[in-house]
């Protein structure tokens, strides 16, 4: 049975020391910092995250399940991706299970921190990470263009 995700104290200054290496521009390739409207206040929130890249697309993973990041996504579709100086704002499409399986199982070969939040084995096959793919919701990356609304 995988673990319920709570973010305790070591978890939180985690993420703020990778969020102060990811506003310098440092870190893994694939971390950036992604930054979410609030569904009700109207408020930024960022937090680090893990892409998953490959020649023609870019995913993103919500390991942890419907979390806040995923609730202001799915309310208004739009976030900002940062790494160093550059940001970007993006559109952010929920995809289904058959498309969302073969890209959790990258996700989980590449980020072992996450492991214990699955019910499934990076070894897995496809149908289990469809099935899976309910309670990690994952989202497809495409770039806005400024005035693209």
């Amino acid at each position: 049975m995988a673990e319920n995700y709570h973010a305790t104290a070591t978890t939180r200054f985690v993420n703020r020391m990778m969020a102060s290496l990811l506003r310098l521009g440092l870190g893994p390739k694939r971390n950036r910092l992604l930054t979410t409207r609030g569904r009700k206040s109207g408020r930024l929130h960022t937090t680090p995250v893990s892409l998953v890249i490959d020649a023609r697309q870019r995913w993103l993973v919500a390991p942890y399940g419907a979390v806040g990041w995923v609730r202001n996504v799915r309310a208004n579709g739009e976030a900002y991706l940062r790494r160093g100086r550059r940001t970007e704002r993006v559109r952010l499409h929920e995809v289904d299970p058959h498309i969302a399986a073969p890209v959790l199982k990258r996700y989980l070969e590449q980020e072992r921190i996450v492991r214990p939040y699955f019910d499934v084995e990076p070894d897995a096959d496809l149908a289990e990470f469809t099935a899976e793919a309910n309670r990690h919701p994952v989202f497809s990356i495409s770039t806005l263009e400024p005035g693209d609304d």
